[in-house]
C-alpha cells in the first residue's frame, strides 16, 4: 500500500470515530428532558434552590436505572392497595382511586406544594321503602299527665321602705 491510501484509510477511520461519538453525545439520557424541565422550575417554588437541584438530580440518576414509575404505576399501586380491604368496601375504595364511578362522585382538591391532596367521594345511597306502616305497641300506654293548672300566685301586701339606721357616735381618741 502507498503512503496515500493508508492516509485515506487513517481519515476515514478518524471521521467515521468521530460520527459515532458525536452520535452518541447527542442522543439525551433518558430522563433528561424532565431533568430540564425540574430545572426551569428550580427558584420559581416554594423549595431551596439547592435542594430543588439536588433532588432533579437524583430523579435523573434514577430514571437512568429505570427506577421511576410513571402514572399508570401509580394508579396500579393504589389499586392493589384496594385489594387489602374488606370485600364490602373494596368497591368504594376502587372508585376513590379511579376518580369515581357509577353512584360514587370524586373530587380532589390542594396539591404536594400546598401541603396535602384532599381527595373527597360523595356516595349517594337509596334507602329503601319502609315494608308496613308500625305495628300497634302490645300493651296500652298510660294517659298522659294533665297539664299544670295556671293559678296566679297569692297576692302579697308591698313592702313598706326601709328608714335608714343612724350612724353610732364616733368613738373617742385614746388617752396617753
Amino acid at each position: 500500500m502507498n503512503s496515500t491510501t493508508r492516509s485515506m484509510i487513517a481519515a476515514l477511520i478518524a471521521v467515521g470515530g468521530l460520527a459515532a461519538a458525536t452520535s452518541a453525545s447527542a442522543q439525551p439520557r433518558r430522563g433528561d428532558s424532565t431533568y430540564q424541565q425540574e430545572l426551569a422550575v428550580c427558584g420559581h417554588n416554594q423549595q431551596d434552590r439547592a435542594a430543588c437541584i439536588r433532588e432533579a438530580g437524583a430523579a435523573r440518576q434514577e430514571a437512568a436505572r429505570g427506577g421511576l414509575t410513571s402514572a399508570p404505576d401509580y394508579q396500579r399501586n393504589a389499586l392493589a392497595r384496594c385489594g387489602l380491604q374488606p370485600p364490602a368496601d373494596r368497591a368504594d375504595c376502587e372508585a376513590r382511586v379511579m376518580g369515581g364511578s357509577g353512584n360514587t362522585r370524586g373530587n380532589v382538591d390542594g396539591s404536594v406544594m400546598g401541603g396535602g391532596v384532599i381527595r373527597e367521594s360523595v356516595t349517594t345511597v337509596v334507602m329503601p321503602a319502609p315494608a308496613a306502616a308500625m305495628p300497634a305497641p302490645a300493651a296500652a300506654m298510660p294517659a298522659p299527665m294533665p297539664a299544670p293548672s295556671r293559678v296566679p300566685p297569692p297576692a302579697i301586701a308591698p313592702i313598706a321602705p326601709m328608714e335608714p339606721v343612724p350612724m353610732p357616735a364616733p368613738m373617742p381618741a385614746p388617752m396617753r
